[in-house]
Parts: C-alpha cells; sequence; structure tokens
C-alpha cells in the first residue's frame, strides 16, 4: 500500500501526542458518516513533506524569524522587489520543487478514488496534492510551479523560468540562509544585487508566479466555483490550517451557516474551534491513515 512508504519529516512539525484512540474512533465515525466530504488543506499537511508553515509554535517562519513574504502590491511596483524575489526564489527552487508528497497527501488520494472525499480545496502552493494524484482538486492560492506575464497572461512552467534565469545569470551564485514556506530562501541585499530578472518573452511584461501574494484576492469566479462545490457536500474536513486566512476562512463560514458537521485536524488552536464539531491535535499523517 503505496501509503505506508513515506517517511515523515517531522523538522517543521509542532511537538503533539500521538493520536488518542478515543480521537480515532471519533474522526473514523465523522467520515463514515458523511457520503460527499468536503476537505480542505492548509501548511500543516505539507510540514511533513518537509516545508515550514508560517504560523506553527516554535517552527514556524514567524515564530523562527521576523522575516515576512513578500506582498501582492509591492511586487507589482518595485522592480527591485520582484528582483529580491525572484532570486531568492530561484536559489530555493531546485529544493523546493522537490519535495514530495507524505502520507496525508496519499490518504486524501484514497479517499477521492473510493469516492468518499467529494472535493478538495488546498490553501498551499506546493503542487504536493498534485503530485499525489488528487484530481477533484482546486488550488485555492494557486501554483508556484505555474507563472503568469501580467500583462498578456501568458503562462509558461516555473521549471522552464529556471532555464531562462540560469541562461541571464551565468555566473552568479548565492548561498541560501535557512528555506521559507513558499519556495524561497534567505539572501542579503548584496548578493541580491548583480540578480537579472527575465520579462515576458511574448510581451516583455512582468512576470510572476501564479500564486495569490499577501494582499491579493482570489478570483470571484474560484470561490464561486468552491462554495457550488461545498454546496453539493455534506461535511467538512479541515486538516492542517489555522483558518487564519480569510480566502479559505469563508467556506468554513458558510459551512458553519448550511449547519454542515466540521472535524477539524490540526496541532495548535484554530479559528474554527469554537463551532467544530470535533477538533483533533494530531499530525495529518499520523491520523489520516488510521481512518478506514
Amino acid at each position: 500500500h503505496s501509503v505506508s512508504r513515506t517517511f515523515p519529516n517531522l523538522t517543521f512539525v509542532p511537538a503533539c501526542l500521538p493520536p488518542d484512540p478515543r480521537e480515532v474512533e471519533l474522526l473514523q465515525r465523522f467520515v463514515s458518516n458523511s457520503k460527499r466530504l468536503f476537505v480542505m488543506t492548509g501548511a500543516g499537511i505539507s510540514t511533513e513533506s518537509g516545508i515550514p508553515d508560517y504560523r506553527s509554535e516554535g517552527v514556524g517562519l514567524y515564530a523562527r524569524t521576523d522575516r515576512r513574504p513578500v506582498q501582492h502590491a509591492e511586487f507589482v511596483r518595485s522592480a527591485s522587489a520582484r528582483q529580491r524575489y525572484w532570486a531568492r526564489n530561484f536559489v530555493g527552487w531546485p529544493q523546493f520543487s522537490a519535495h514530495q508528497p507524505n502520507t496525508a497527501h496519499l490518504v486524501l488520494r484514497d479517499w477521492e478514488k473510493l469516492g468518499k472525499l467529494h472535493w478538495l480545496v488546498t490553501q498551499n502552493v506546493d503542487a504536493l496534492h498534485t503530485k499525489a494524484g488528487s484530481q477533484r482538486m482546486t488550488e485555492l492560492h494557486g501554483c508556484t510551479h505555474r507563472v503568469f506575464c501580467l500583462a498578456c497572461g501568458d503562462q509558461i512552467l516555473r521549471s522552464e523560468l529556471q532555464e531562462h534565469f540560469q541562461a541571464l545569470n551565468p555566473t552568479w551564485k548565492a548561498e541560501a540562509f535557512g528555506v521559507a514556506p513558499d519556495g524561497d530562501v534567505f539572501l542579503t541585499d548584496e548578493q541580491v544585487r548583480n540578480f537579472q530578472v527575465p520579462a515576458c518573452h511574448k510581451c516583455g511584461g512582468i512576470l510572476k508566479p501564479d500564486v495569490t501574494f499577501f494582499g491579493d484576492t482570489v478570483s470571484r469566479e474560484k470561490v464561486d466555483f468552491v462554495h457550488q462545490r461545498l454546496a453539493e457536500s455534506d461535511s467538512m474536513l479541515v486538516a492542517g490550517s489555522s483558518m487564519q486566512v480569510y480566502s479559505g476562512y469563508r467556506f468554513a463560514l458558510a459551512a458553519r451557516e448550511k449547519q454542515l458537521p466540521i472535524a477539524i485536524l490540526n496541532i495548535g488552536p484554530t479559528r474554527l474551534d469554537r463551532f467544530a464539531s470535533l477538533k483533533l491535535n494530531s499530525r495529518c499523517g499520523e491520523l489520516l491513515p488510521l481512518i478506514v
């Protein structure tokens, strides 16, 4: 069974107790009672693949550093902000793109194949659900594996852009200091200064990852589409998210309005705890495989 072959990387996973048998039983009942399960995942499902999150106590980016992710307006407005972003992303890309799905991603893929999972919405931009084979899925905040032009909309693969970076910067080298959640690394201003950033090869416009940066909004079409999938569902499971970001939280509010039962599997408190039917404080990759 494919699920048993992945070994978790616990570097960025907060400490927690092993699943309580009673909790396993409660989640089993929740999933068994559901015929059309709507699942929303966050950064906490990917930490076991070695990707840090932002908010986890002690191990998240905000706990370890004073660094904050790039803001949408700054990226669009400032050439030096784009240079800094892309230099860091260029250095981090080989490692970030090599991350593989963990047990939790594979379990959700299997639930889809069994017809148990109606729709999956991920707030992550790491492509791990896609790599695991999930198909009934929406990437709410896009995906770092795609890049598009802000002017003409032309889209290319991030791997293709890596080759353009290498061609433009044949002698540029930088040693990275630590890795951040969305694939970039920490570099000094000095290291970034001479990094060359390519423009869109079709129109010369600005290239941006196909992700929703902080300060930007998810498209109305995508939000409406996800609301439709939620309307077809009979329960909601949140896995690995504190739901602090409104773009995801709004769907939990909609589920609550529809009086759908909500289960949360997340280490640490979440924004939904007060109205969840079930709250479990375990690792996704440890608890989900116990559910049949």
